[in-house]
């Protein structure tokens, strides 16, 4: 098993490892969005209409969580962008530092929702959707420095977009076709076991998140670490 995963292409472990954060932010967007008015803290598009219809009087539509989590998004975004921007491109030690972040961060979360009242207090609730949405945030930030083909884990409009414009009905040559509907698909997935997990309560899904992450970063941190014992033996041997 091990030698079989020792030939599975680099790039081909990063693609895995991205779409199962995708799945993830499918679970978390329903979470926010149906257990905590109408937030989302992983699709930021979202948040921005949102805002928009509301700012036009929009009955009843939340203001302050979704500007709250488009801020701390964009925080969390940062913050992860400058760690990440002075390490190597690819998978380096920054970036299991950056899901580790991401795992911890979803796990406290879940603790916090399960011995909180989170959705009868509005200060709870609010403080709740910023941390998901920062931590979002840096998911999001690097996924983007890993520089996966048409996977960003927190938004699919780029990838139905691609899918349909590159299809073979578009005159295209349908690249990236089976990556792209395997996004759509699992974010999809992700908001069925997110809603699902809601009947149980909200820290759950929330626990969902944490585990995939948790799997995520202890599995890219693996093959990171053997890649570069690789080298380092391919390098003395040569030496």
């Amino acid at each position: 098993m091990k030698k079989r995963l020792n030939a599975v292409p680099t790039d081909r472990v990063h693609l895995w490892l991205m779409l199962a954060l995708t799945f993830s932010t499918g679970v978390v967007d329903a979470v926010g969005y149906l257990g905590l008015d109408r937030v989302f803290t992983g699709n930021m598009t979202g948040n921005v209409v949102l805002l928009g219809m509301a700012f036009a009087g929009g009955a009843d539509l939340p203001i302050l969580r979704p500007a709250l989590a488009l801020i701390f998004f964009m925080l969390g975004a940062a913050l992860a962008g400058r760690m990440l921007r002075k390490g190597p491109a690819g998978w380096s030690g920054r970036t299991s530092v950056a899901l580790s972040v991401v795992a911890a961060g979803l796990t406290a979360l879940a603790v916090f929702v399960a011995v909180a009242d989170v959705q009868g207090n509005e200060i709870l609730g609010s403080i709740t959707t910023s941390s998901m949405a920062a931590v979002m945030g840096v998911q999001a930030a690097t996924a983007k420095r890993l520089k996966v083909a048409e996977i960003t884990t927190v938004v699919v409009t780029s990838t139905i977009t691609g899918l349909a414009s590159d299809s073979r009905l578009a005159g295209g040559d349908s690249q990236f076709w089976q990556r792209r509907a395997l996004a759509i698909a699992l974010i999809l997935a992700g908001a069925v076991a997110g809603a699902a997990a809601l009947k149980v309560g909200l820290w759950l899904g929330l626990a969902i998140s944490a585990a995939l992450s948790i799997a995520v970063a202890a599995a890219g941190y693996v093959r990171h670490h053997r890649e570069r014992s690789a080298d380092v033996a391919t390098a003395a041997e040569a030496g």
